[in-house]
């Protein structure tokens, strides 16, 4: 991940530059590796870099055309980038090797349609000095967190930034910029650009179920999410959706492997490669997938408090694969003293969010520490094929399938928030392979009667099967049979039930019951229900003042009647586990 700050048409944009970079500053930890800010009329871009492709050359940004007209901050990974480059209609001359600086001639060439072109996970903020206009706009998704801002003091000024923390200290009103969407200031509207046949909810998808599609579209964007030229590695916590990345990320290294056996080790990028800008993962130059970046083994990490389902579930798929696995253990006090830092860092009070995301954070700081600085991850998987326990519930397919849109929809407050912060607090950067676009378009469309979880059926049961292979003995297992067809935990749930207990213990001793009776009237409607979230929100408002409120979103599961969102809470989880 990176960081940006940015601000368009500020009144006095020299006298406001000092506060800019220091804005920026604040989210240092995001981009680590270089920092960079370029003034224009009364426009500041500035921007925190983390160096995962275009490593060898500076690959500074902000990003600049050859006359310096066009000005580019970008946050995130354009896996087609390649494929851009050989397409474009008109001659550009690229300065770098970067995978984002594609977005200054797919601009030019395009306008506000450029975001439409590209396969990724971003947000960015691009100037035009000669119409002295700003464009921003943010991945179909919202895997990379983004924010707009204003100042009532001044009107005529739009701010945006990669975190709450860049923004309140300048703007009383922040909204979290919408997926999908790009802004324009030569028109100050925002508008939706990212338009799936899946989008309305409303229409039931009818589909057929295809599992070969299914299976070969969601490998294909696990291996062009492996795009780096730096260390990698999976984050596995012995749950059926990151054990299925570990395992096709572990078969690529796998087939590299041999490729560089068979090859002599001809295969491996040389740097004159790298100028060319070739032999990177990603989607190659005929809208192939090229793998050429070669490690020799693939890390995996896992957390959870001594005992965890999950470290021990973990341990049995990295044998299964042969990943070099590394087990972390967490005290309930580790993960109480991080509490402030995690939701200073999440900028939210939502209860399931911070429940996972300190783990995650933990996780992090070690994996970064062992000198990774991409991970791939499990999000999304749950919310498109319907992975929670209140799942369970659905009355009808139609209903079923509503529910998975909008989950899908609020990804950005939720678990890509969670991702995407946990891991950047520690200038990691985390990959999400089941929000690829061109997999969405596939296992959004099927017809939800095949997701629901009925009979014999458990949770993602055509995800599971889609990858099963004990119908063909030749085939090699992507899983040992025990983690692909286990039962859904949460995270927060699988790193250890006490986790959960002991944060609720806890909220006890913070929060009293007068408390609860009365809460702050800054707070209008939004009351939390437990002490837990009351905790929660006055840590939040430690940090943030009211005005950031409005960027949190709080859930509790649907057709259940129940407040705490925990999967463990849910009746269908305790009838399983009786059962086992």
């Amino acid at each position: 991940m990176c960081g940006i700050f940015a601000c368009h048409s500020h009144p006095d944009v020299q006298k406001f530059k000092p506060t800019a970079l220091k804005l920026a500053k604040a989210v240092r930890h995001r981009g680590p590796d270089w920092s960079g800010s370029v003034i224009s009329n009364n426009t500041i871009l500035c921007h925190e870099r983390l160096s995962i492709v275009g490593v060898v050359e500076s690959g500074a940004q902000p990003l600049t055309n050859a006359d310096e007209s066009i000005v580019l901050a970008v946050n995130g990974e354009i896996y087609n980038h390649r494929l851009i480059r050989k397409h474009l209609k008109n001659p550009y001359h690229f300065k770098t090797t970067s995978d984002c600086e594609v977005i200054i001639p797919l601009y030019l060439e395009h306008g506000l349609d450029a975001p439409k072109y590209l396969d990724g996970m971003f947000s960015f903020v691009l100037y035009d000095k000669n119409l002295d206009r700003t464009i921003a706009a943010r991945d179909p998704i919202g895997i990379t967190t983004f924010y707009k801002g204003h100042s009532s003091e001044q009107p005529e000024s739009v701010y945006f930034a990669s975190e709450l923390k860049c923004l309140h200290p300048v703007c009383d009103k922040i909204e979290a910029f919408p997926p999908g969407h790009i802004y324009d200031s030569q028109t100050n509207q925002t508008t939706r650009y990212f338009e799936p046949t899946w989008w309305d909810g409303n229409k039931t998808p009818e589909k057929p179920l295809d599992l070969k599609l299914l299976r070969e579209t969601f490998e294909k964007s696990v291996r062009k999410r492996l795009m780096a030229e730096v260390p990698y590695g999976v984050l596995l916590s012995g749950g059926l959706d990151s054990s299925l990345v570990a395992s096709i990320a572990q078969r690529e290294t796998l087939r590299l492997k041999k490729l560089q056996e068979e090859t002599n080790g001809t295969a491996e990028e040389k740097p004159e490669d790298l100028d060319k800008g070739e032999g990177l993962v990603g989607i190659d130059d005929d809208n192939k997938l090229s793998t050429m970046t070669f490690l020799p083994q693939l890390n995996s990490f896992s957390i959870g408090l001594p005992g965890a389902p999950d470290n021990e579930a973990a341990i049995k798929v990295a044998k299964f694969l042969g990943t070099k696995h590394h087990v972390m253990t967490f005290t309930i006090e580790d993960g109480l003293n991080a509490l402030s830092d995690v939701i200073y860092h999440l900028e939210t009070y939502d209860v399931t969010t911070i429940r996972a995301s300190t783990p995650m954070y933990l996780l992090s700081r070690k994996i970064k520490a062992m000198g990774i600085k991409m991970v791939l991850s499990g999000e999304g998987s749950d919310e498109i094929f319907g992975g929670y326990l209140y799942f369970h519930g659905a009355p009808s397919k139609e209903e079923f399938h509503e529910e998975c849109v909008r989950r899908v929809k609020n990804l950005h407050l939720a678990d890509c928030l969670r991702a995407n912060k946990s891991t950047s607090a520690w200038g990691l950067e985390a990959r999400v392979p089941f929000l690829d676009k061109e997999f969405l378009e596939v296992s959004m469309n099927i017809d939800p009667a095949e997701k629901m979880i009925k009979g014999e059926r458990i949770e993602k049961y055509i995800l599971r099967k889609a990858f099963d292979t004990s119908d063909d003995p030749t085939a090699e297992p992507y899983l040992p049979d025990n983690i692909l067809w286990r039962q859904k935990e949460q995270f927060s749930d699988g790193v250890g039930y006490g986790w959960i207990d002991a944060l609720k213990d806890n909220a006890e001793l913070h929060v009293t019951d007068e408390m609860m009776k009365n809460p702050k009237p800054e707070w209008g409607n939004d009351i939390p229900d437990s002490k837990e979230a009351y905790w929660y929100r006055t840590m939040f408002d430690e940090h943030f003042p009211p005005s950031c409120a409005s960027t949190v979103m709080r859930w509790t599961p649907k057709w259940v009647k129940q407040t705490d969102p925990s999967g463990r809470a849910i009746s269908t989880h305790k009838a399983k586990y009786a059962d086992a």
